[in-house]
C-alpha cells in the first residue's frame, strides 16, 4: 500500500502518538521494519515493479490483543538478520537500518545501502528525525541499555560503526575493521552491563566479542566458533548466556542453534541443538530461560525443490543448565523472518514476509497458541523490544 494511505490516517496516528508521548500504562512498543522492495516469486527473490516506500510499524504490546499504534516511512531491508531495529531502553527512539536500496540504474534490482533511521518515539506523531550514513551493508544494530551507545554491523565491508546516541541524536566515534572485508558481520549485542558485546559473522562461521569503554569499542581478539554461518543472536538479560542461530549455507540440511556460556573464561559453546532448515531470527525472553527461533522449514525453496515445506516453524527452546530444551514449536506463514516477546514473557510475535503480516502467540511456559495477526504495509522483516 502506497504512502497515501498514511496521510488519511493522521488523525489515527496522531492519537497514536498521545500514547506513545504519554508512555501509557503498561505500554510497551515493537518496531518492525517492513520491506517493499522484495517479494518472494517461487523461492526467488524478486524486486517488484513500482514498490511502495519502506514502512516501519510501531505495535504496543502491552495490550490484548496488540494493536498497530502508527505506521510511517522509512528505508528497510530484508537483507541480513532480523535484528536490523533496535529501540532504546527508555522507548525514545528507534533506529533501523537499510542493508539494500534499489538500484538507481536498473530499479529490477537492489544494491546495498549503508543508512540508519532514527525515529522519535515520543514526537506526535512520530517520526524520522535523523538519517545517518553507517557502512555498506548495514545490517545488525543495537543500543546499549545506558542509551549513549550504538552499535551497527556493515555486513558488504567487514565493520562496525560506533555511534554515541544522546537527544534522540546519532554521532560517529569510531569504526572497527574486523580483518576481512568478506567476515560478513551480521547482528549485534551488547551485555546488559555495557562492557562488552558481540557479533556474529556469516562470512567466516565466527562469533567475535568486543571490549567496550565508554564510547572506545574494539576486537577483543576472542572468537567463539558456533556453526556453519551465525546469524541472529541475542543475550539473557543477566548476562549469563548468548543464544545464537547457525543458518548454513541454505541446501536442505538441518541447521541448529547454539548456547553461549558467557560467564566462563573465556566464554564458550556449551550446547549446539538442531532446529530444521535456516533458523532466521532469535528472540529470548525477558523471563531469560525461553528462546524463540524462527525457521523457514524450506518454506522460502521452490515448490519444485525437494526441501521446500509449505509453512515455517516456530519453536521454543528452553534454558535448563547450561543446555538448550525443546518446549513447543508451532507452524508459521513463508519466508518469516523476526520474533519479539512481551515484557511478561507471555505473548510472541513472528514477522512473515511473504503473508505480510506479524502473527500473535500466547505463550504459558508449555505451550504456543495462535491468538492473531496483524497487517503491515510492506514484508516484515527486523523487529526489536527495548531491554531485549
Amino acid at each position: 500500500m502506497r504512502i497515501e494511505r498514511f496521510q488519511g490516517t493522521a488523525i489515527a496516528v496522531a492519537l497514536a502518538a498521545t500514547v506513545l508521548a504519554s508512555g501509557g500504562a503498561g505500554a510497551q512498543i515493537a518496531v518492525s521494519a517492513n520491506d517493499n522492495k522484495a517479494v518472494l516469486i517461487d523461492g526467488v527473490n524478486t524486486v517488484p515493479a513500482n514498490p511502495a516506500s519502506d514502512t516501519v510499524t510501531l505495535i504496543d504490546l502491552g495490550v490484548s490483543p496488540p494493536k498497530v499504534l502508527a505506521e510511517i516511512a522509512a528505508p528497510a531491508s530484508v537483507v541480513g538478520p532480523p535484528s536490523s531495529v533496535a529501540v532504546a531502553p527508555d522507548e525514545s527512539v528507534a533506529i533501523v537500518s537499510s542493508a539494500s536500496k534499489l538500484d538507481p540504474a536498473n530499479p529490477k534490482r537492489t544494491v546495498p545501502d549503508n543508512r540508519l533511521s532514527v525515529i522519535d518515539l515520543k514526537a506526535s506523531p512520530p517520526a524520522v528525525v535523523q538519517t545517518v550514513e553507517a557502512g555498506l551493508g548495514v545490517s545488525g544494530v543495537a543500543v546499549n541499555r545506558a542509551g549513549t551507545l550504538v552499535l551497527a554491523a556493515n555486513r558488504n565491508e567487514g565493520t562496525i560503526t560506533v555511534f554515541a546516541l544522546a537527544a534522540k541524536r546519532l554521532a560517529p566515534v569510531g569504526k572497527i575493521d574486523l580483518g576481512d572485508p568478506k567476515s560478513g558481520p551480521s547482528a549485534i549485542s551488547f551485555a546488559p552491563d555495557g562492557k562488552s558485546a558481540l557479533v556474529t559473522r556469516d562470512g567466516d562461521h565466527k562469533i567475535s566479542v568486543l571490549t567496550v569503554e565508554g564510547t572506545k569499542v574494539e576486537h577483543s581478539k576472542r572468537d567463539i566458533n558456533a556453526g556453519l554461518r551465525p546469524y541472529p543472536l541475542g543475550i539473557t538479560a543477566d548476562g549469563r548466556y548468548a543464544a545464537v542461530a547457525n543458518i548454513g549455507i541454505g541446501q536442505g540440511d538441518a541447521d541448529t542453534a547454539s548456547l553461549i556460556d558467557l560467564q566462563a573464561k573465556p566464554p564458550r559453546v556449551v550446547d549446539t541443538l538442531t532446529v530444521g532448515q535456516t533458523p532466521e531470527g532469535l528472540s529470548i525472553a525477558p523471563d531469560g530461560i525461553h528462546v524463540a527461533v524462527t525457521v523457514m522449514n524450506g518454506s522460502n525453496k521452490p515448490k519444485a525443490s525437494p526441501f521446500f515445506a509449505d509453512y515455517g516453524l516456530v519453536k521454543i527452546l528452553r534454558i535448563v543448565q547450561g543446555r538448550f530444551l525443546p518446549i513447543a514449536e508451532a507452524k508459521v506463514g513463508h519466508w518469516c523472518q523476526g520474533a519479539a516477546w512481551s515484557k511478561d514473557s507471555r505473548t510472541l510475535l513472528v514477522q512473515c514476509m511473504s503473508e505480510r503480516e506479524l502473527l500473535v502467540f500466547g505463550f504459558d511456559g508449555k505451550e504456543l497458541k495462535p491468538s492473531g495477526s496483524i497487517k503491515v504495509n510492506g514484508g516484515p522483516a527486523g523487529i526489536h523490544v527495548a531491554h531485549q
